[in-house]
């Protein structure tokens, strides 16, 4: 094999090599991390409809956890998810959907007219924000099982849990998780997300897509 031969096979590896580092070291584009599959669930809204996992495929979702009675101990969350709802305009989603969904652990409390009360009272916009409850049993191994969210009920028949907001893309794909206080708001986050998570819908079809797998693949997140 001559010189040249063998200089035409190595520079094209050489080249590849090169370019994913270069992907690696730079993150030319950022995206969200795929964490897990959402859960699958069946739970009825304020509106006394029926709300199904299938029926928010396509739109990106951003999940809550509370209830009704939960008080000022939710102030902080609720006024979290209303500043994310009038924000939204900072963030390009194209024609992709945002829905807010709030699931309310108290079952037994939380009725239809009791989360139409709810949602009154927060000024939510129920046409994009829902609440919604369910079955006990089904509620436990959906938010505890499926997305993760602690809750107990005390003996008082308040709950304790962890406040935690879920975002979840149109293919049904956990992409952000907040968990804890840092020092930018939850809710500066979840907008700045929801902007990174729509250019990547807007470009996942046709050859820029193989350009956001590899952002995938090196761990480009924000």
């Amino acid at each position: 094999m001559t010189r040249k031969v063998v200089l035409r096979s190595v520079i094209p590896v050489v080249l590849i090599i090169a370019a994913a580092v270069a992907f690696a070291v730079f993150e030319p584009i950022q995206v969200l991390p795929r964490i897990r599959i959402a859960p699958g669930y069946l739970l009825v809204n304020q509106d006394a409809e029926t709300i199904t996992s299938e029926d928010v495929r396509g739109d990106i979702v951003l999940y809550s956890f509370t209830y009704s009675d939960c008080g000022d101990e939710c102030a902080e969350m609720n006024n979290t998810v209303a500043e994310v709802q009038s924000r939204l305009g900072e963030a390009d989603t194209g024609d992709t959907d945002v829905r807010f969904i709030t699931i309310s652990f108290d079952s037994e409390r939380d009725d239809p007219e009791m989360l139409t009360e709810y949602a009154t009272r927060l000024g939510a916009d129920t046409a994009q924000w829902e609440f919604a409850t369910g079955d006990p049993t089904h509620l436990e191994n959906v938010v505890k099982s499926g997305f993760e969210v602690y809750y107990q009920q005390r003996s008082d028949g308040t709950f304790s849990f962890a406040p935690v907001f879920v975002l979840v893309d149109g293919w049904g794909v956990i992409r952000g998780e907040y968990r804890y206080q840092t020092n930018a708001s939850d809710a500066d986050k979840i907008v700045h997300h929801l902007d990174i998570l729509g250019e990547e819908v807007r470009n996942s079809h046709g050859a820029a897509s193989l350009a956001y797998e590899a952002a995938h693949f090196f761990l480009c997140y924000p």
